[in-house]
């Protein structure tokens, strides 16, 4: 499982970058300060704090700050972001026991597996429907790789899966808020409390997922069993996990990597522009097509990707912060936006085409976006991006430590002592 083992070591290293981008949003301080005053032992990391917390509320505030710039991983044949919801408990429930680096990779993935197989066997439709399929099939990724991590038998493992599936919920009407996090971040809290009552001998219907009134009858379609069992233990679905060189939605990359090509080309005549039109599918048009009112909303909006690449040129966390969402000449630029349905456009492909006052009219095509399976980021790259993150999240953790800790964790004997060794002294904070 080599190959599985660095893509695992990869996908975590973007969870530390996430994460570390996001720890000290006033999203992840509130929710903090909510948990605080409940919390029990601390026995597990914060990432990007000095102070921990038990494993449970852990295991909610890194999901949350995995997932909270929309610069998490991406499964692209259901669009799940699988690790987030798996890496939080996983890394959690690690530090109250002693347990190898290998052992916490091997639950990574089979979690990540559980999770992706669970959203393949209900896809598109589930997502269709309303759901948030990284929430409501991430809680079986977290239950599989804890009851996993926690030495159950597959009965056991079974009963937690089960278990889950009376706990999975998120929808898609939320994904412009911060309600979106908290089902993400429940997702990884109540995957681990599920592998817990699993361990403690509770049990679950046998066919929770695919019975008669399972949960996948009740939240979508009669689920593919094909799709969720074949090739079980031989193929693994973090093999085409992808990561995003954007915090944005994974359909916008293709826009934003158009208009960057298209602003070279145009030479800094952006004051030009007379007319954008972006054409796409109507995945992209339902998610894009969207006024932008704050920051939340120009990570998930096709007018406000575009004016970025094609005004500022970049499109990182700081060309989604509030501050660049507000200004004048990006507001304006964003007029000048129109989104089209092309029918026969792949999700995740776009057209962008440029009218100038000049009458010139300059077309560029993408269908594989930087991140994408095709083009995928470096090792490197998501150096850069944990880098990134701690600078743009104002974080006082070293990011020369966590990335060696991540690509030498399937050598370590303890990955309690290991994340312990990244937190600050609490004096520093």
């Amino acid at each position: 499982m080599q190959a599985q083992s660095l893509e695992a070591r990869r996908s975590l290293l973007n969870v530390f970058a996430t994460a570390l981008g996001s720890a000290r949003d006033p999203v992840v301080l509130a929710a903090m300060r909510t948990l605080s005053p409940f919390s029990g032992a601390a026995t597990s990391t914060v990432i990007g704090h000095s102070q921990p917390t038990d494993a449970l509320c852990a295991a909610f505030l890194n999901a949350v700050s995995a997932n909270l710039l929309d610069f998490d991983d991406t499964h692209p044949d259901t669009i799940i972001h699988p690790a987030a919801p798996v890496a939080a408990p996983v890394l959690a429930l690690a530090e109250t026991r002693k347990t190898s680096g290998r052992e916490v990779l091997t639950a990574f993935i089979l979690g990540v597996d559980v999770e992706c197989r669970i959203g393949n066997a209900v896809s598109p439709h589930h997502y269709a429907r309303g759901w948030h399929i990284t929430s409501t099939c991430g809680i079986f990724g977290a239950a599989a790789a804890c009851a996993k991590l926690l030495g159950l038998p597959a009965e056991g493992i079974a009963n937690a899966i089960g278990l889950a599936a009376s706990q999975s919920a998120g929808n898609v009407e939320n994904l412009p808020s911060a309600a979106k996090n908290v089902s993400v971040g429940n997702a990884a809290r109540n995957g681990l409390f599920a592998a817990l009552l699993a361990q403690q001998g509770y049990e679950a219907a046998p066919r929770a997922i695919e019975g008669p009134l399972g949960w996948a009858r009740t939240m979508g379609d009669e689920p593919d069993m094909t799709r969720l069992l074949d090739g079980l233990g031989k193929t693994w679905e973090i093999a085409k996990n992808t990561y995003k060189p954007y915090p944005a939605g994974i359909v916008f990359h293709a826009v934003i990597d158009a208009c960057l090509l298209l602003r070279e080309r145009i030479a800094g005549r952006v004051d030009q522009i007379e007319q954008v039109v972006v054409q796409g599918s109507a995945l992209l048009l339902a998610r894009g097509d969207r006024p932008v009112d704050n920051a939340r909303d120009a990570r998930v909006s096709i007018h406000h990707c575009a004016a970025c690449g094609l005004l500022l040129g970049a499109a990182g966390v700081t060309e989604f912060e509030q501050e660049t969402v507000v200004r004048p000449d990006i507001a304006q630029l964003r007029q000048k936006v129109r989104a089209e349905l092309d029918r026969e456009m792949p999700d995740g492909a776009a057209r962008v085409s440029l009218r100038l006052a000049s009458g010139d009219l300059l077309t560029e095509t993408v269908t594989s976006p930087r991140g994408s399976q095709a083009a995928p980021l470096s090792d490197s790259d998501i150096e850069a991006k944990l880098r990134d993150g701690i600078r743009t999240g104002r974080s006082d953790w070293n990011a020369d430590r966590v990335i060696d800790a991540v690509w030498r964790l399937e050598a370590a004997d303890d990955v309690g002592n290991l994340l312990q060794s990244l937190r600050p002294p609490m004096a520093s904070r």
